[in-house]
This record gives C-alpha cells, structure tokens and sequence, in this order.
C-alpha cells in the first residue's frame, strides 16, 4: 500500500505544505471489499417491450420514492456505505482539515437596490450565505439570514429580487433540495412579510413590474410524487402585490396548442416590454414581447419556431437588442424594431466570429465575452456598436458577466482559473479601468501550482482542449492519484474556476483534469450537437481519450485515476466505466442520468429529449440508447472500478432511482474485489443550495473513498 507523504488539505482556501508530492510504493492495490455485505435488493419481473425487443427492468420498485420499502432500501445502503467510509483510518482527519480550511470571510459582489448597497457573505462556517445591506455610510446590517429558515440548515434562499423603487423584495427559498420554490414578499426597509408565501413555484425568475407585481413561472403540482412525477407544462404568471395567488393572471402557456415545457418571462428595465420565451426542450425558444406601455396590447411573435436559442437582453424605446444562434452557431446580437420584430428585419449589431459569444450590458455599455478555447476575453462595445477597448483580464481563465443597471458607473466582475482562487476587480465604465475591489480571503498560494491547456485527438480525430492543474515540480511518473473531471452536454462550458474541492485535491499532491468534450458550449452549436442523440458516443470517446493522454504522458496511471462527474456527468461516468473499466481505478458518479430509457418519464425530463432521444423516437434511436445505457450495460463477470455513487433524496431534477438501480445493478454483477456504494444524502437535491457542512462532509467521503481505493492506507498528520 501506497502511504500520503503530503497533506495540507484545503478547502476553498488551503496552507501549502512545500512538500512533495507522493511518491510509489510497488503497483497500488484497492482495498478489498472483502467483509463488506450488501442490503438484498429485491428484484421483480418487469419487462419492456421497445420495437419487439424484451428489457428487463427488476429494480423498477426503486422509482417509487414514497413507498416504505424504498425508504428502508435507502437507510441500509447509507448504513452499509457510512460503516465503509467510517472505516477509512484518516477520514476524519481529513474532515477536520477541509473544515478548519474552509473556515475564512467570503463576500460578493455589492448591487445597489434604492437607497441601500447589498451583498452576501459567508463568515466562514455557515451553511448559507447571509444577505447583508448598507446605507450610505451607516454600518451594515443583515437583510436576509437564511440560516434562520431552517434548524439544519437545509432550506436555501434560491433567489432574490427587487421592485423597481428597492422599496419591496420577492424573494424564492428552496427546502431540502427541492426545486419546488415558495415566493416570500417583504417591505424592504422593514423586512415585514407584506401577505401569503406563493407556493409551488418550479424553474421561475421574479421579474418586477414597476412596484405593483411580478411574473413568475410553475407547473401544475403533479399527480404522485411531486419529487418524481413527470411535469411537462410551464405557464407564466402575473402576481399582483396584495392579491390572493389563486387570482393570479395566466399569462403564457396552458392551452394544449400553447404547451412549454420551458417558460419564462421577464421585464425590461425602462418596463417598456414584457419578454417571453418558451421552449420544449433544453435547446431551442420561441419568442413574444408586450407592450405593457399599452393596455391590454397583444402578444407580438418575435420567432414561432424552436429552431435557435435567441432572448431580448436590451431596448432603448422600441429598439431591441437580441442575442442569438440563429444561422450564427457561435452568436451574435442584433437590433430590430419591436413594431416588426421577425428575423427577416434583423440588423447585425455585434456580428459572429470564430468564438462563442456571451453578451451582458450595464452602465450604458454592451459587454461581448468570448470563449477562445475555453478561456475568456472580454471587449466593450458603445450603443452605437464601435468597440471600445478589450477588458484587460489577469491571465488565462474565467471573467464573469460585466452587468448591471444603464444608470451604474461601476460594474462588478470576478476572475478566476484552477488555481486562482476568485478575485473581485471593480471597473471604471468610462474610464475603462479595473481595480481589486476585494482579494479571496483563501489561504492558498497559486503560485505553488501549474495550470496548464493540452489538445489531444479523440478517437474520430477530433482535436479537443484539457486543462490539467497540479502542483510544480511533479514527478511524471504515472504514479500521480489524479481526479478526471467531465460533463459534456446541454451546450454548458467547463470554464476555468477555482473551487475548494480542487484545492484541496492539489494539496494533497493530486491532479485535477477537465477535458472541454463535445456536447458542450465551448465551440459553439456545432460543438454542442456533436454530442447530442446518435452522436452521443463521441463525448465518452472524448473523455476515454483524456484518459488515455494522462496516462500515455506518464501523468498518472490507471492505477492512480478517478473519474468523476455530475447530472449529465454522472452519465459520462456511468457510460464510460462500463464500456471501460479496466481504464480507472475508481468512479464517482454523481446524481447521474443512468436509465436512458425511462428518463423522459420523471419531472421535466422529456425536456432533455434534445440532447439525449427517446427510446420511443425510433428503434434506431432505441437501440443506441440501449448500447450506453449505464443501468442497462453492467454485465456479469466484470471487475469494474471501486465505485461511491452519489445521490439525494429530495433530487426533483434527476431523481434519485437513477443512482438507486444503477448501484443495484453493480452490487449485483461486480466480479471483482472493489467495493460499489451509494452515498444517499438526506434533506438534499441536485446540488444548488447544499449547506456548507454537507458539502465538507462530501468531500472528505469522496475524497477518502478515492485515495483509500488507489491504495493509500494513512494521512500524515
């Protein structure tokens, strides 16, 4: 066994040790899972029927998250997997240095609301971050504590929004996880609850309509389990301030020629146009504004078809600005008049170019962000369209949106990579100077590590971008425990950013990798529909590929690689461990999409019809499926890599009974001595609001679990 010679564990910060990194015994071994019994998984005879071919399904009863024999399945996977974890010697230790590390101030960005500057901030150790308010140059004082919302902290605050004075605040919690919402309305100077909580909220912006309402977006409340019956129809609201939410208005959506899966609505900052987009799917939108300057005028189409992703990010009177892919894959923005919006009448404002666009605008500027390889430069463009400047940035990485009100002098931006960790800058709109507003209060030297980008050649010869970050002076010896990290999908790009996981990993002498895979944002819609539907397999061709490139560079070896991955990552995951398990060592899939044929089944999954098919689509479109399928392709007699699936029972987006009848598939058929365990996080969803405790306790079970199964059997204290 392999023993860790370096350990200053971090978590969003981290005290560099100096020292080296660790060094190999003779080839690592998993820790047996010898003693490690687990609970009986009762099987049915459940069959499909897809195109005259028979699927067993004999872990089905696992979908019903509301039967008790589910809830006891669930207790006994968590007590077979917590004894495990119990077991590793330094896992506490490990727990106690993330959190002693985790421990310093952080605060964002401040934002201006009528008379008062808010911004959130976390002393250290809460498990959420508090919105606190100033005046002028009174001390501040809390706004919002959603710590208070919950004894175990497990209620969140999901968004905040305000009324066109600041006067009044809306603002959405989450419970548990969930993405069901309750809307809360205040007095903002008082803080005084102003009537009912709206309830059942799902997927939905707060946009103000002056000071006398708000639209806002929902789902009827399913039939069966509000966690995992399928949701299909979006409709937008108006909430008038004072009104009973049974009176509020249907604005959008509801009629079966009208049928969204996706609606949202928002107003524009001089409340000149309601803007409203709808979709079916997770790509595609169809558009209408209102001219809420005219009472009662109808709903203006802007596109009726789902063929482009295209929003209204500003108007200055009846000119809109629009952002879109529409014949310009890597986007562009436009200008039209709002009296004959349609695409015909479109006049280039910002054109395309070889790199993916992401547009903002605040203090009476645009701000166009490029994506060149994954790595940001931003320019400043006028109204009138001639560029400004280029927004000079730190280094390579990651700058986010330089937004706010036309009104506002200062705009806000963080800059960050692997191994940076976020810093604040303010700029000078005018003057078009930036200059540290805050500094991350993280105890962690970057100038310890190397962060750099590699292409390498996936299978089809296609040329994709990694970034591998590891600390300075690493041996290449192929002994490195390295953490692959992918997603690849729904168009989303993998920007550099530094998170207390990585920090942690780097400190304890690891490699952190993330490879920019097809199905992704990174190059544009082409890049994204590369990895959609029959041309899904490109994307684990791409992550097999990353993996093959550590190793064959002596980065690390199969030995010493972890795999990892979220939602869609967890399929990339999930996929690729079992068309390539003898490639990794350990695998960590996390509230992963594992049944690629019952997927569209659940909440809002139909949506994601896009990027995946249906088994239902076509027997072409079925049988691919089923080829990668990751409940559906563990087969007998494999020794597959030790693997923690990870999962919570309050996760509406991607319900838990993927991870559930994926783990009872590989309890069932490992051949070999790794352990497979389901780590089922309670009070919990898909991610987005985990209290602070929980994520560190994550962590230190993810992070043991990997370094025990490549065969390090102690930390350095």
């Amino acid at each position: 066994m392999r023993k860790l010679s370096s350990l200053a564990v971090v978590g969003l910060l981290a005290a560099c040790s100096g020292e080296t990194p660790p060094t190999a015994t003779q080839g690592a071994a998993a820790i047996p899972a010898a003693g490690v019994t687990y609970p009986q998984t009762r099987k049915d005879a459940v069959v499909d029927t897809y195109f005259g071919t028979e699927v067993a399904d004999p872990y089905r009863w696992l979908e019903d998250d509301r039967s008790e024999e589910t809830g006891a399945w669930v207790k006994a996977q968590n007590e077979v997997t917590f004894d495990y974890l119990e077991g590793i010697p330094y896992r506490e230790t490990l727990k106690e240095r993330l959190e002693s590390l985790w421990n310093y101030e952080k605060v964002s960005s401040p934002f201006t609301e009528g008379e008062y500057t808010y911004f959130y901030r976390n002393d250290g150790l809460q498990d959420q971050s508090v919105v606190w308010r100033k005046k002028g140059d009174a001390e501040p004082e809390v706004f919002l504590d959603p710590n208070q919302f919950s004894e175990d902290g497990t209620t969140s605050l999901a968004s905040l929004s305000f009324s066109k004075d600041g006067s009044i605040a809306a603002y959405a919690i989450s419970e548990g996880g969930s993405d069901w919402r309750k809307i809360i309305v205040i007095d903002a100077e008082t803080k005084k609850e102003l009537e009912a909580p709206l309830v059942d909220v799902k997927f939905s912006g707060i946009s103000w309509k002056g000071n006398e309402g708000f639209y806002y977006s929902s789902y009827d409340k399913p039939q069966g389990s509000e966690l995992s019956a399928k949701t299909d129809q979006h409709k937008l609201y108006y909430h008038e301030l004072g009104q009973p939410q049974s009176e509020d208005r249907l604005v959008f959506g509801g009629t079966p020629e009208e049928k969204r899966r996706y609606v949202q609505g928002y107003v524009t900052e001089d409340d000149r146009y309601l803007v409203i987009s709808g979709a079916t799917s997770t790509s595609g939108n169809d558009l209408f504004i209102r001219d809420l300057s005219r009472q009662d005028a109808p709903l203006t189409p802007v596109l009726t078809d789902f063929e482009s992703d295209t929003y209204v990010i500003d108007n200055v009177g009846s000119k809109l600005y629009l952002v879109t892919n529409r014949e310009a894959p890597n986007k562009k923005v436009v200008t039209v008049d709002a009296a004959d919006p349609a695409p015909e009448n479109w006049v280039d404002f910002i054109p395309e170019t070889d790199n993916v666009l992401s547009a903002s605008i605040g203090g009476g500027y645009f701000f166009a962000e490029y994506m060149v390889d994954a790595l940001s430069k931003v320019y400043q463009y006028d109204y009138d369209g001639k560029r400004v400047r280029e927004i000079a940035l730190p280094g390579p990485g990651s700058a986010t949106s330089l937004s706010g009100k036309k009104a506002d002098e200062t705009l806000y931006y963080s800059f960050t990579n692997y191994k940076t960790p976020s810093t604040i800058f303010a700029f000078d709109v005018k003057a078009g100077e930036s200059s540290v507003y805050r500094e991350s209060g993280a105890d962690f030297d970057a100038d310890l590590y190397e962060s750099k980008q590699v292409f390498y050649t996936s299978r089809d010869g296609t040329r994709v971008p990694m970034m591998i970050t590891y600390k300075k002076g690493l041996q290449l010896d192929g002994k490195n425990p390295t953490i692959l990290y992918g997603y690849g999908g729904f168009n989303i790009s993998l920007t550099p950013s530094f998170s207390i996981g990585n920090a942690a990993w780097l400190e304890l002498g690891g490699i952190y990798a993330v490879p920019n895979l097809r199905g992704g944002g990174e190059y544009g819609k082409e890049w994204h529909k590369a990895g959609t539907k029959l041309q899904k397999q490109n994307v684990f061709d791409d992550f097999i590929a990353a993996a093959e490139y550590l190793i064959d560079n002596k980065y690390t070896s199969s030995d010493y690689l972890a795999i990892r991955g979220g939602s869609n990552g967890g399929l990339l995951v999930g996929a690729v461990m079992t068309q390539r398990p003898d490639l990794f060592k350990v695998a960590l899939p996390a509230v992963g999409v594992m049944d690629m044929l019952r997927y569209h089944t659940f909440t809002a999954g139909a949506g994601w019809a896009y990027d995946y098919g249906t088994a239902e689509d076509s027997e072409e479109m079925f049988q691919y499926l089923m080829g990668y399928s990751p409940v559906h392709n563990v087969k007998a007699d494999v020794r597959y890599p030790a693997t923690l699936v990870t999962t919570a029972d309050h996760d509406d987006r991607v319900v838990p009974a993927h991870s559930f009848k994926f783990a009872a598939q590989l309890q069932e058929k490992q051949a070999g001595p790794a352990p497979t365990l389901i780590r089922i996080e309670t009070k919990a969803g898909h991610g987005a609001g985990t209290p602070v405790s929980k994520s560190i306790e994550q962590y230190a079970d993810i992070f043991s679990f990997t370094l025990y199964n490549m065969g390090f059997d102690s930390l350095p204290e």
